[in-house]
Order: C-alpha cells, then sequence, then structure tokens
C-alpha cells in the first residue's frame, strides 16, 4: 500500500473537525482525503462507493453511530481499515470498538504525532492504539487471565505445586520430584496428593492433559 495512494475517508458531523483531519492527512505525502461524510449512513454508502484503505470514524455520529457504522463498512470492506477518533475513552467502549473491527482508537485531545503514527500503522493494516487505550486492554487481559486461572485452577496451586507438576508431567517420579526439590518423598507424595485434590483430579492422566492445556509443559 506504500507505493500508491492511500484514500482516506473523513466520518465527523463537525466541519471544522473534518477540515483539521483533512489538513493533517495531506501533510503526508502520498495520501488523499477521497470524501468527507457527516453521518454514520453517508460514511457507510461512500465507504462501500469508494472502498477507502482507511476511515477515521468519530464515535457520536448521527443517524448511525460510529460503532454500529464500522461494523456495517468492515462488513461490505473487509480491507478497509477503520481508527475510531472520539472524545470518549471508556473501557467498555474501547473493548466494542475493536470487536466491531476498528483496528486503532485514538482519543481527540491526543496529540497530531499519535495520528498520524496510527495512520502510518493502519496503512500497513497493523493497529495501533495510545497508552491510555493499552492499558486499557491490558487490565482487560488481566481480569480474563485471573478468571482462567480460578476456573482452571492453577490460580490456587502455589509456586512449588507448579513446579511439581511440571515435573511430574515431564514423567519425573515421586521420587525423582523429591531429589529435585530437595525434599522427603514422602513430602512429594503429598504435594501431588494436594494437587490432585485442589483440582479435582482423579487420575494421572488427568494431571498430564491440565499441564498441557495450561501450558505447564508441551504437548
Amino acid at each position: 500500500m506504500s507505493e500508491q495512494l492511500i484514500r482516506v475517508l473523513l466520518a465527523d458531523d463537525h466541519a471544522m473537525v473534518r477540515r483539521g483531519l483533512r489538513a493533517l492527512v495531506e501533510t503526508l505525502s502520498g495520501w488523499s482525503v477521497c470524501a468527507e461524510a457527516r453521518t454514520g449512513r453517508e460514511a457507510v454508502e461512500l465507504a462501500e462507493k469508494l472502498h477507502p484503505d482507511i476511515v477515521i470514524m468519530d464515535m457520536a455520529m448521527p443517524v448511525l453511530n460510529g460503532l454500529e457504522a464500522t461494523r456495517q463498512i468492515k462488513k461490505v470492506c473487509p480491507e478497509t481499515e477503520v481508527l475510531i477518533f472520539t472524545g470518549h475513552e471508556t473501557e467498555a467502549l474501547v473493548h466494542q470498538v475493536f470487536e466491531a473491527g476498528a483496528r486503532s482508537y485514538i482519543s481527540k485531545t491526543a496529540g497530531t504525532e499519535s495520528l498520524q503514527t496510527a495512520l502510518r500503522a493502519l496503512a500497513d493494516h497493523k493497529s495501533y492504539f495510545t497508552t491510555e487505550v493499552g492499558e486499557i486492554l491490558f487490565a482487560k487481559f488481566l481480569r480474563e487471565k485471573k478468571s482462567g486461572d480460578e476456573e482452571t485452577g492453577q490460580g490456587r496451586l502455589t509456586a512449588r505445586e507448579r513446579e511439581i507438576v511440571q515435573l511430574l508431567g515431564e514423567g519425573a517420579s515421586n521420587k525423582e520430584v523429591a531429589a529435585a526439590l530437595g525434599i522427603s518423598i514422602k513430602t512429594a507424595e503429598t504435594h501431588r496428593a494436594t494437587i490432585m485434590k485442589k483440582l479435582g483430579l482423579h487420575a494421572f492422566s488427568d494431571l498430564i492433559r491440565y499441564a498441557i492445556r495450561n501450558n505447564i509443559i508441551s504437548s
């Protein structure tokens, strides 16, 4: 895409915002604004007609909001990348934006450099988001990881127990586990029994499957 003209569709109901975005886009060599939309519905219609490389979409669009417009644009123009450019930055909205198919989410309070960086990333079909949005996404990842650990029981295992699961999963006997960790065989057996109870497992084969499923050992 970098060797040919990159065409951008601007979708914002405020003329001054569109004017500023146009000026910014046109400072980039090889870039042009192919059209401007004042409503979400108009943005979808123009995208379907023109197939722009990138759409810069305001979230609070009249007639059809930016989120729904993004979904429809990605449906009719899957190769078109969407950058959400908005004054709102809530956790729920960030998640909805990416689920709708947008690859970038930039606050209107962000600097010109962030917006230009985002556009260049989208031109190569790469995602870009600011530090603030990245922190929101990372927080979501941590919550989901914690929830997943709790569901599988991994979060309830101690560091020593996870170490023992790996050794057992790799084929070590209770005697070999004891030698590797510098504990008695009886203590190793007790750890093994405790692990099985915590995880609700009944057979050693179940422990192997658990270790593989949770990336403690490789299959």
